[in-house]
Formats: structure tokens, C-alpha cells, sequence
């Protein structure tokens, strides 16, 4: 079997696509798999060290939302992707081609449905990017994310399955997370992050609440930074008069390369809302205050927390309300009442879709076998 896969840009479009190649190999281990990337995305440096076969389109970016003159070259290069895109499918003859979004998959999977080839893409979001809207009208399949993003696709070919999430986020236990950090099972943990590069609005207001934290030890708090944040990081609390050395409850890292074992330990965690990191929370039922990037295409991250919060998983702090004070309150009005925060892992735990992997697999080996 031949499986094209192609999704870039961020994180979120790439690690859902490297779970699937993953669970697949598991079922069949035989298949060759091909993921087309960009040369300049984050796909270029990530998927190669998996090993897995890469090749590179040449394209500048997506359609701005509004008219420029810039679009006509970005429609040139797009016309001129589609035609690459068809030279990459004949010589790869794939029995399915799957996209998980971003600009890049548009031409490929463009290109695979005017040729009548197997056609799926999975959408993480709540709301739909303009990418998949336009694929949607051409491809065989979609696995949706969100029971929200559905409505913005055909329904007789749209399958809700929720977003694969790495099988180690399952697996990984809340013993060996706390050991690994040297953390205690006797206090709360708060797990930080913005992102695999950060969230800087998220690091400023962490800088008080960790101060705070310093001299009230009754809970404990593990905070990813970025790269590119954390030693600006260090230099506030530092000149705040926190000395990270001589705290054990307070751990602050540039990046994490074990955040299963990290969420595996967490009692709470204050996170961005884009859909991967949404759907490794929710497997593992951990409460959240989200603050989403309010930059995101179509504000999708805020409609992404929407969907935790009404069900009672989350609280949502918008990124322009974002204080340390109100961040503060917020982490002390959850960790201070044990029956909220049991409640809200119950329900966050109930919007799990641990299976998702297995299932958007067994869509696209389904679209094999019906060909």
C-alpha cells in the first residue's frame, strides 16, 4: 500500500498527520508513505528525522483574507503547485492521499481528486480553514475534529471522529510524570504552555503568578516557555528575586520533549486552544484555563475553547482580558475547590476521543479497499 500525506505550516497540521502515518504502520506495517511538505514550514525539519520520505512544494502562503495584489501571485504559484502536485502523484502512484491542512495540502489534494485518486482530509478545528472548505467540495472523505466543524462540510461525507493524539499520551503515567520532575504527589500540579514556540502574552502573566508562588508552596507548577521566551523568562524572575535553584515546586523549562508524561502528572493546565493540544487534554481529562491566540485563521482557537467550556471542562480567559491578577484568580478559585476541579476533569474526560487515530486510519484504509 501507498499513502500520500501533506499538512504543514504549524505543529497542529503536522504531528496529527506523523500519529496517523504511525497507527497505520502499526496495522500495515508494509506501506511506503510520502508526506509533501513545504521548504520553508516546520514539516521540512520535523518529518525528515521520522524518517519518513519527504519531497517539498515551492509555495509562498495562502490567500490573504481580503483582495491584494499579492493574491495573484499566490493564485500563480497555487495553479503552477497543482501542476507539480499531479507530476508527484503519477510518480508516487498512491492508493490514497490524505491532507490534515494547511496551504500545502490544497494542491496535492486538488491534484489527487481531479485524478480520481482516494481522497480524505481531517479538519482539528471548530471552525473550518479556508483550505478545507474549498477541498471539501472535491475530496472523498473529511474526519472531523469537532461536531462544530462539521456543519461547514457535506454531510454525507463527513464523519466525525475527533483529532488523533500520540498513543504516549495515553500510556503515560502520573507516577513516572511526577518522578521525572521531581515533583511530589501530595500537591496540585499546574502544567504552563504556549505552544511548541510559546506564548509571550502567557510567559508576562506567569511572571507574577510564579513570584506569588514562590512563597505560598501549595502547589506546584511547571511552566514551557518557547525557545525564543525562555530566557527572558528567567531574567524576570530573577530580577523578581525568585531563584529557580532553590524551589523544587517551580520548574521552568524552554521546551519539553516528555509533555505526555507532563499531562500525565497535571491536575490543571493553562494552555493555548489549538485543536491538538485540546484533544490530548481531553483524552487525558485534565482541567484547563484556555487563553487562545487571538491571531488564529478565522479565530478558530476561541471557538475551539467554546466547546470545553460549555460543557464545564474549561475556563477561558480571552488573550486581550489576559492579567496576571486574573490569572492568579482563576488558578486559585479552581485548585481551592476540589469537588470544580473533579468535576471539571469529568468533563473534560467526556469529550475525549482517545480512539480518533484508529478510527480516521481505518477511514482512509477504508477508501482503499473501496476503490
Amino acid at each position: 500500500m501507498r499513502i500520500i500525506f501533506s499538512g504543514g505550516g504549524t505543529g497542529g497540521h503536522i504531528y496529527p498527520a506523523l500519529t496517523l502515518i504511525d497507527t497505520i504502520k502499526r496495522k500495515l506495517p508494509d506501506t511506503k508513505f510520502l508526506y509533501v511538505g513545504t521548504e520553508k514550514g516546520m514539516e521540512s525539519d520535523i518529518v525528515p528525522k521520522t524518517g519518513i520520505n519527504f519531497t517539498a512544494m515551492k509555495l509562498e502562503g495562502g490567500f490573504e483574507r481580503h483582495f491584494t495584489l499579492e493574491n495573484f501571485k499566490r493564485a500563480a504559484d497555487a495553479i503552477l503547485g497543482i501542476k507539480r502536485a499531479g507530476d508527484i502523484i503519477n510518480d508516487f502512484k498512491p492508493d490514497v492521499v490524505v491532507g490534515t491542512g494547511g496551504y500545502v495540502c490544497g494542491s496535492i489534494l486538488l491534484a489527487a481528486s481531479l485524478k480520481k485518486f482516494p481522497t480524505l482530509i481531517q479538519e482539528q478545528n471548530a471552525v473550518a480553514g479556508i483550505t478545507n472548505t474549498i477541498l471539501s467540495k472535491f475530496v472523498t472523505k473529511i474526519a472531523a475534529g469537532s461536531k462544530l466543524a462539521m456543519k461547514k462540510f457535506p454531510a454525507a461525507k463527513t464523519v466525525y471522529t475527533g483529532n488523533p493524539i500520540r498513543a504516549e499520551v495515553l500510556t503515560a503515567k502520573r507516577e513516572d510524570g511526577l518522578k521525572e520532575f521531581n515533583f511530589t504527589a501530595e500537591k496540585p500540579v499546574v502544567l504552563i504552555s504556549g505552544g511548541s514556540r510559546g506564548a509571550r502574552s502567557i510567559n508576562n502573566a506567569m511572571i507574577d503568578v510564579l513570584l506569588k508562588a514562590a512563597k505560598n508552596p501549595t502547589a506546584q507548577f511547571l511552566h514551557v516557555t518557547g525557545k525564543g521566551e525562555y530566557q527572558s523568562v528567567v531574567e524576570k524572575l530573577t530580577a523578581g528575586g525568585l531563584n529557580l535553584d532553590a524551589v523544587q515546586h517551580i520548574k521552568v523549562v524552554p521546551y519539553l520533549y516528555n509533555m505526555p508524561q507532563a499531562m500525565a502528572m497535571a491536575d490543571l493546565a493553562i494552555f493555548r486552544a489549538g485543536a491538538t493540544g485540546i484533544a490530548e487534554l481531553t483524552a487525558r481529562g485534565v482541567p484547563a484555563i484556555l487563553i487562545p491566540y487571538p491571531y488564529a485563521a478565522e479565530n478558530h482557537q476561541e471557538f475551539n475553547a467554546q466547546e470545553l467550556v460549555k460543557v464545564g471542562a474549561a475556563k477561558m480567559i480571552l488573550n486581550k482580558d489576559l492579567t496576571s491578577e486574573i490569572l492568579s484568580a482563576q488558578i486559585d478559585e479552581i485548585l481551592k475547590n476540589p469537588a470544580e476541579l473533579k468535576n471539571m476533569a469529568a468533563a473534560s474526560l467526556s469529550l475525549g476521543r482517545p480512539n480518533a487515530a484508529a478510527e480516521i486510519s481505518d477511514l482512509i484504509l477504508g477508501l482503499v479497499n473501496s476503490k
